[in-house]
Order: structure tokens, then sequence, then C-alpha cells
């Protein structure tokens, strides 16, 4: 059974390496847990299956941004309850969650299975891969109950100081995937669709099992739900549809820099891509740790600690620094291997390797927005989150990535992004100093 940890009192960095530590492994595994996926589809079934899939997955992952969204809210709900030690509290907004989480869940289902194929004609889907997309896509959102739950179930143990116990059920999820998918795919020759099931399968398993664990070791206060207080409802919605539209922001923002690189033509749209991959993978230790410090900082805030709360910032961001430096120096010297692992095209591997060395110098400034966010975020400060963020992809990250990839062509886009990290962190950290987050009060008028 996984450690549950008192944050309000203890060793604040030994807590901190040892909190996140799981939750980077964890992050580690649903990354590799895509990969797997898109191998599998790739090799066994061909480029148009990934292609289907890949288009596919652009609309789960919104699915999936909102539900990170809602969860982010939760972490910050219940870490908060929890570090007032109210058993009630943390036991009625813990049922708040499971209801409107349910009836989301059942909504997108239905709406999803309905809506698949013209939201895939929204995005241009080509004519050759729409059935095979629709398919796939379907059956994704006929196990969205799945998918909500089993992430939920992780951000409540972690909202109590365990992160050992979600990182049993992502990896029963990613073991379960890696058999499942050649078996559905190949074996039983259900190709796309067989990949669809094998997710949800996987997924299901984990959750029902996520499900036994904590009800069975009596983790956390579940009981069979009730109508919530519309007070819960309304602080949960408050802070869940910010928190949801910061990971909208996100992704669009990310696609709007996907246009600048599209200008350069096919070597750096692929090189680009490439370094994506390996970036997703540099970023999980800062993930981890924004995570982290959310939790922390709620159970602190909770009980008005605040001079912990900033021992929990300061070395939130020395340890964010120190791992991302030693990241920075690693991809300088192995950038180049990096990048063949997924590609071989000379130009791509070229920009793909100078761009990743330019942005090593920049990802421990990265790192700190989410130290500070996530230390924002903790006191329920969503909407302030949300506007640093719009700030960050669409003031800064997308017009400075536009101005110096026009000075200085396709290397540009490395020195816009970088100049965007620095320059958001400058803000991140304003807004953390002199910003009135620490006056936010969210459960003023509550009872326990």
């Amino acid at each position: 059974m996984g450690k549950q940890y008192n944050f309000t009192k203890g060793n604040i960095l030994k807590q901190l390496v040892f909190f996140s530590g799981p939750i980077m492994l964890a992050n580690l595994l649903q990354t590799s847990y895509q990969m797997v996926d898109s191998l599998w589809i790739g090799n066994l079934l061909g480029a148009e299956a990934l292609g289907a899939v890949t288009i596919s997955g652009a609309i789960i992952f919104t699915m999936l941004s909102f539900v990170i969204g809602l969860n982010n809210a939760a972490l910050t709900i219940l870490s908060q309850q929890k570090g007032k030690d109210s058993k009630t509290g943390l036991k009625n907004y813990l049922n708040a969650f499971v209801v409107i989480l349910t009836i989301l869940a059942i909504i997108f289902s239905v709406a999803g299975y309905v809506l698949s194929e013209a939201l895939l004609k929204l995005l241009g889907t080509p004519e050759s891969l729409l059935p095979l997309a629709v398919g796939y896509l379907q059956i994704n959102f006929i196990g969205m109950l799945f998918l909500f739950g089993y992430n939920f179930i992780s951000t409540v143990l972690r909202s109590i100081g365990d992160s050992k116990s979600p990182l049993k059920f992502v990896m029963i999820a990613v073991l379960l995937n890696i058999f499942l998918d050649p078996l559905f795919i190949a074996g039983f020759k259900m190709g796309v669709k067989g990949a669809a099931y094998a997710t949800i399968i996987a997924q299901g398993i984990a959750f029902i099992y996520g499900m036994y664990y904590v009800l069975r070791n009596n983790l956390v206060p579940f009981q069979l739900p009730w109508r919530p207080k519309w007070k819960e409802v309304k602080l949960i919605l408050n802070l869940g549809i910010p928190a949801g539209l910061q990971m909208s922001v996100i992704s669009a923002g990310s696609a709007a820099i996907m246009s600048v690189v599209t200008l350069f033509g096919g070597a750096v749209v692929g090189g680009f891509g490439a370094a994506q991959r390996i970036d997703s993978i540099i970023m999980l230790p800062a993930h981890a740790l924004g995570t982290a410090v959310n939790s922390m900082a709620g159970q602190n805030i909770g009980v008005s600690n605040w001079r912990r709360v900033h021992q929990i910032t300061k070395y939130g961001l020395l340890y964010n620094f120190s791992i991302m430096c030693l990241v920075g120096i690693f991809i300088i010297i192995f950038a180049e291997y990096g990048v063949r692992m997924f590609i071989q095209e000379s130009d791509a591997v070229i920009f793909a390797t100078k761009y990743l060395r330019v942005m090593a110098f920049c990802f421990p400034f990265l790192g700190i927005n989410f130290i500070l966010n996530g230390v924002v975020r903790a006191s329920g400060a969503m909407y302030q989150v949300l506007v640093l963020n719009i700030i960050s992809f669409w003031v800064l990250r997308y017009p400075l990535t536009y101005l110096f990839s026009s000075i200085y062509d396709e290397i540009g886009i490395a020195f816009g992004m970088g100049a965007s990290f620095m320059i958001s962190s400058v803000l991140a950290a304003a807004y953390y100093q002199y910003g009135g987050w620490r006056k936010k009060e969210l459960f003023e008028q509550q009872v326990n």
C-alpha cells in the first residue's frame, strides 16, 4: 500500500523527491502507452491506419485535456480538505466530484459516439481514412467512463499524499495494452478497432482494480453517491471550467506553433515532430513537480501555513532547476542520437538536433512556470493561471516564434519558443510574488 504523506510537517525536500518520483514514472509510462499503440498500429496495419488513429487521437486528447483540467480542480479542493483534516469535507467533495464526473462521462460518451463522424469531418479527415477513424473514435467514446475514472482515482490519491498507488494502476494499464494490442489487432484480426478495444479494456481493468484497491484498503471515504449540495457543485465548476480551459489554451497554442513550422517544408516539419517527441519526455520531471507542489502546497494552504507553502515553492524551484540543467547537458551531448531514433533524413535530423540544443538552455525556465503555476493553482486561483497561460502561448510564444523564424529562418522557431519560456517565467514569478492568489478563500462559507 502506498504511503500517504502529511505535507503540513516533515522534511520538505525529502517529501518532494519521494512524492514526485512515482508521478514522473507514471507520466513516463503514460507516454510509453501512446508510443506502444503507435508502434503496433504502424507496424501491423500500416500508415493509413496510423493516420486514422492520429487524427482520432486529436479529439481524444481534447477530451482528456478537459478531464485533466477537472482533475487539477480536484487536486486543489481535496488537498486543501486533507490539509484541514476535514473528513466530512473530503467525503462531501469527493462525492460531488464522483457525481459530476460520472454525468459528464455519460454525456461525452453518448454525444461523442453520435458525433464522431461529424467531428472527424470537421478536422478535414480524408475520405479514405474516415471509416477507420470513426470506428476507432466511437469505441474510445464508449470507454469514456473508464478514462475519467482511471485518471480521477489517481488524482484523489495524490491529493491525500499517495503517489505510489497510482503508479500501480498506470503500470497495469500499460502492461495490459502491450499484450492486448497485438492480440486484438492481429490475433483476432480486428484491425484499428482492435487497438481501440485493447485501450478501453486495459483502462477498464486498471479502473476496476483501482476502485477495489482503494475500497479494500479504505484509503479514501468513497461511499454510494448521493446528490451533492449546490455550493459544492458551484465550487467544482468554478475551478474546473477555467482549469479545463487552461488545457484547451495549451492544445490550441501548440497547433498554432505548428502553423509556423509548416512554413519551412517537410524536413523541418519532420524534424520538429521528432524533437517534440523528445520534448515530451524531457518535460516529464517538470510536469511531475508541478503536480507534486500543487498537492503539497494545497494541504498547507488548507491550514494557512504560508511559510511552509513558500518553502515548498523554493525547494520545488531548486529541484526543478537541478534536474532540468542535468537534462539540458545530456540533450546538448546526445541530441542527434535521440533524434535518429525517430527519423533518418539528414536535413530533418540537422534541424531537430539544432532545435533541441537551443532549447536545452531554456527548459529550466519552462520548469519554473510549472512550479509557480502549480503552487498558485493550489490556492484555487484557476482564472489567474488561465490568464498566465493565455499570455504565455498567445501573447508570447506564438508571436515570438513567428517573429524570430521570419528573421533567423527555421532555427528561429527555437529562439522564439525559448524566449517565450524565459519571459513567461518572469511573469509567473511576478504574479507569484505580487499577485493576490494568497487571498483566495475556497471554503469560507463551507461547514465541515
